[in-house]
């Protein structure tokens, strides 16, 4: 599901099974690949999203991973996606302009495989649903939670922060990630304001967006990114070590910066996104 890096010595692995090997790009969560499996740890919502990726399956969905049980240790097992993640620093394939229109076209799909399951009303996910309730959003779709074959995206991983909400939740997020709609200081982004416009405008149509789910969706990407600002707080105040240090290292800052760019720019984004 991401791509492997060493795997740590001495660790250990049943010997009917092949070695474990830590994959990059887990974010706080140790994610490990044996053979053609993937195990991560059970959190308290994971139950929940087992069923979404059972639904999604059900939902004719192809592009998540098939969750298969437990393992010995008591694990979540999942099947390995093939392709590979689009990590930071991206990748000139990842960058294309193929990639983003299929990310756009990908989400979509996505979306309409969860909308029966949306209509559920069921508690149990990580985060409390957004209202409207239209599908389950992913809630941190993004091209290092995308598998890429070449500059297609082709499969989502990571569906922790998966929430029932209104499709504007997942696509402000996949705007600031894709586009991005991000200040020309962060390293993570890349183009002029303009160009973030023209890329903006290829995600939303290949996902096949109204006028109106356009404008929402760009009118939602700074409300987007305060919220994560605010959870990663909380989490820090509650004493969550991991959103502690990135505080400390500037990340919620330099969210905060790109909220500033985006507020700056919204008014003459939103021309190019209605009109043309």
């Amino acid at each position: 599901m991401t791509d492997p890096v060493d795997q740590a010595p001495g660790s250990s692995h049943p010997t009917d099974e092949p070695p474990e090997t830590e994959l990059a790009g887990g974010g706080m969560t140790v994610v490990v690949r044996i053979g053609d499996t993937v195990r991560r740890p059970v959190r308290s919502w994971s139950a929940s999203v087992h069923l979404l990726l059972d639904r999604l399956r059900t939902a004719g969905f192809t592009g998540a991973p098939r969750f298969l049980g437990f393992d010995e240790r008591g694990r979540e097992t999942l099947d390995h996606l093939d392709g590979h993640v689009g990590n930071y620093p991206l990748s000139a394939e990842v960058r294309s302009e193929h990639a983003l229109s299929s990310a756009g076209r990908l989400l979509r799909a996505y979306h309409d495989a969860t909308t029966e399951l949306a209509a559920e009303d069921l508690a149990g996910w990580q985060f409390a649903a957004l209202y409207p309730v239209e599908v389950i959003c992913h809630g941190d779709f993004a091209p290092y939670n995308c598998v890429f074959t070449g500059e297609t995206a082709t499969g989502i991983i990571d569906f922790d922060g998966a929430r029932p909400g209104p499709r504007a939740w997942d696509l402000a997020y996949a705007l600031y990630r894709f586009a991005p709609l991000t200040r020309s200081a962060n390293t993570d982004g890349f183009g002029k304001a303009e160009e973030q416009a023209h890329r903006a405008r290829l995600f939303l149509d290949a996902y096949g967006c109204t006028r109106n789910q356009r404008i929402a969706a760009l009118n939602a990407v700074a409300v987007r990114l305060q919220s994560l600002v605010e959870f990663m707080r909380r989490s820090a105040a509650d004493g969550d070590e991991n959103f502690a240090r990135h505080i400390a290292d500037g990340h919620a800052d330099l969210y905060l910066r790109d909220i500033d760019h985006i507020k700056a720019n919204t008014a003459t984004w939103q021309k190019y996104i209605a009109n043309h």
